[in-house]
């Protein structure tokens, strides 16, 4: 059996669906496109762009880590920034043994320089068909979807969802909303959650990130989420014992219960205060609980992550084998917002083969 280490975690094929478009933009990039665009950035090389993120991303609240986005955002106005940011975006996932992802941004973030709503995703996506073509080339095969986000603070999302609809038979596979959770109730936007259902379309929620446990419950309750974004406080109605015994309450049963999905993303959960460190991550609690956990990056800038890293992290902290690995991989691909035969023959024709010659 080949070592869980680094380089073997790399070589696994991984399936990502949290991830920020703009919050996983090469340093290098954002350098350049900012001294395009004349935006001013708080370092002017990359180890310094790298480190600043990363240390601004370090400040235990989700409102200030938040605040970092203002510099990625401002750099992706334009048609070249974004379809450059979305091709470089699947060609490091490919390159990292992403065989699936899920990337999502917030269209109503990218019209500062006269771009309607239409032509932010458009080239996005082209972006992205770019990014995967070239991965073809280099020898590797990655399929993207998008999601589109709606700001909850704002009162575009039943727009936003609209605009989902609209290009849901050219790449874009669901829709979410994001943004500080306290004070913005997913409540508010039922509007928007109606009309998914109504157009039988996939959405998620940032839910339980740095609000407890009444987003979960509306989340899932009111606006009937196919999935959590976060959803780490779901532990705040799991009572543990010494003896390592566990009770759920009827939210965290009904979320076990109904196989919804939990978008976890450590090394981020760990930076905005949601949890105080990745050895208190409730991460093995809830697999070991058999809740249905998925691995993710959230920003692969603000955390200086990858999947690999993400995974190899688990494993180093919790004891994980391949076989869990290939679980929690296994997870994610079914919790996609593709038609099931595709997760399924993601699953059989990559998934379970990439892992059976890792554990020999």
């Amino acid at each position: 059996m080949t070592a869980v280490d680094l380089s073997a975690v790399r070589r696994a094929p991984k399936v990502l669906l949290h991830d920020h478009l703009d919050g996983g933009l090469r340093p290098s990039t954002v350098l350049e496109l900012a001294e395009d665009c004349n935006h001013v950035l708080p370092a002017d090389t990359e180890e310094g762009v790298a480190r600043w993120f990363r240390e601004a991303a370090d400040s235990g609240s989700l409102e200030l880590y938040l605040e970092t986005f203002a510099h990625t955002v401002a750099v992706m106005q334009t048609p070249d920034g974004l379809q450059r940011v979305a091709r470089e975006c699947a060609e490091d996932l490919a390159a990292d043994g992403v065989v699936y992802a899920e990337i999502r941004f917030a269209p109503e973030q990218h019209l500062d320089e006269g771009l309607t709503l239409d032509e932010v995703v458009e080239n996005v996506l082209v972006g992205f068909e770019r990014g995967c073509r070239a991965a073809l080339d280099d020898g590797r095969v990655i399929r993207i979807g998008v999601l589109l986000t709606a700001m909850r603070h704002a009162a575009r999302s039943r727009e936003i969802a609209e605009l989902a609809v609209r290009f849901r038979e050219h790449g874009v596979v669901g829709f979410d909303i994001a943004g500080a959770e306290a004070g913005n109730p997913p409540s508010r936007h039922l509007d928007a959650f109606e009309f998914m259902r109504d157009q039988n379309a996939h959405f998620t929620i940032h839910a339980g990130e740095a609000f407890g446990l009444p987003s979960i419950h509306e989340a899932v309750a009111f606006c009937g989420t196919d999935r959590l974004g976060h959803g780490v406080r779901i532990t705040d109605d799991i009572t543990t014992r010494d003896d390592g015994t566990a009770t759920l309450g009827l939210l965290a049963s009904y979320v076990r219960d109904k196989r919804i999905p939990l978008e976890l993303c450590p090394s981020s959960n760990v930076q905005t205060g949601a949890v105080g460190r990745l050895e208190e991550h409730p991460f093995d609690l809830l697999a070991r609980l058999r809740f249905r956990v998925t691995v993710n990056t959230d920003n692969r800038l603000m955390s200086e992550t990858s999947m690999s890293e993400e995974m190899h992290r688990l494993a180093q902290t919790f004891g994980y084998g391949w076989t869990d690995l290939e679980r929690f991989t296994i997870n994610a691909m079914k919790s996609a917002f593709i038609p099931f035969d595709e997760r399924l023959q993601i699953i059989d024709d990559v998934i379970k083969p990439g892992f059976a010659v890792l554990v020999g």
